[in-house]
């Protein structure tokens, strides 16, 4: 069987700079806001060689924001330091950090700016 992997994602948002403010405070990053001449994109950071899917944010007619999609990961060391970012941000928690097993690690769930539901994994 072919595996099948994600290898890019766009969060929805209405407002990409307010959205950007809020994934730079939670994540502690700069995230490059682009113009494409209508589609406004907002990149996170990427690193050579890194596992997983990078991904961006998008401001466009057709991209709406939903508390009922799609819900997206993102690896952190520890999710409590980015869960705990949230509120502050101009989001709102969800799910504080949870145990999903031993072998799994642990998740929480936020909200962001925008009204989607974003998801912390880390290891401890």
């Amino acid at each position: 069987m072919k595996a099948v992997t994600v290898t890019w994602f766009e969060i929805p948002c209405n407002d990409i700079k307010r959205a950007a403010a809020f994934y730079e405070k939670v994540f502690a990053t700069a995230l490059k806001v682009i113009d494409f001449g209508g589609p406004l994109m907002a990149f996170f950071p990427e690193k050579e060689g890194n596992i997983g899917a990078n991904g961006s944010l998008m401001q466009y007619d057709s991209y709406v924001p939903s508390h009922d999609g799609t819900l997206v990961y993102f690896n952190c060391d520890d999710c409590n330091t980015e869960l705990g970012r949230v509120v502050a941000a101009g989001g709102k928690l969800l799910r504080e950090k949870t145990m999903i097993s031993p072998e799994h690690g642990f998740m929480g769930v936020a909200e962001d700016t925008e009204g989607n539901r974003i998801a912390m994994h880390s290891r401890v």
